[in-house]
């Protein structure tokens, strides 16, 4: 039978997956290693859904006690990628959905949907006017572009600007905070400090 796996969170493989025990099956303790690799070989799709399974994310950050990495590392199969922390509901069951009625959606080179990940926020954000006029904020809270606040809307791909969050009603920048870029590569190691003074 075909199957979508679906996987949140990165793979735990420090002592052979031991540090993520997921359940128990004929009294053994099974990994989630395990798991993902077992169902990963089957599946005819496999879904990393966030940042960590996209990109290893907080669970591979330094340190990474758990030698945690992303779903895409620990398969040798290619795995579209969902990031996001936490990755939009939209994202996931849109692409789901494309998968079951027309097959696999169109993917940029980091096996991401076009449809979703196509453009980044800072081309479609709400304060881009005060960017191309140069007039940006000093503090949080202020209305103008957060850029030299340390957004990474300019790095960050997702259509969060216009699928908005908490029932579609907010996000990030609207709520006066810069994007911190949790759902590109390098989030969070490479996108410290998320706020600059």
């Amino acid at each position: 039978t075909e199957f979508i796996l679906v996987v949140e969170g990165a793979v735990s493989t420090r002592d052979n997956g031991q540090f993520n025990i997921i359940a128990r099956y004929q009294n053994r303790p099974i990994t989630a290693m395990e798991a993902v690799k077992s169902a990963g070989e089957k599946a005819k799709y496999v879904l990393a859904v966030g940042t960590c399974a996209s990109y290893g994310g907080i669970s591979a950050a330094a340190p990474n006690p758990s030698q945690c990495v992303s779903v895409p590392q620990f398969l040798n199969r290619e795995v579209i990628r969902l990031p996001g922390c936490p990755s939009h509901p939209d994202w996931v069951t849109g692409t789901i959905a494309h998968l079951i009625a027309f097959g696999q959606p169109e993917l940029d080179e980091l096996k991401r949907p076009i449809m979703f990940y196509g453009i980044t926020i800072h081309d479609r954000c709400t304060r881009r006017s005060y960017f191309d006029r140069g007039i940006f904020a000093v503090k949080l809270g202020d209305p103008e572009c957060m850029f030299k606040l340390g957004c990474r809307g300019p790095v960050t791909r997702t259509d969060c600007p216009v699928r908005q969050w908490n029932g579609y009603v907010n996000w990030p920048v609207k709520d006066n905070t810069p994007c911190i870029g949790c759902a590109a590569q390098g989030f969070p190691d490479g996108m410290e400090p998320f706020v600059r003074f």
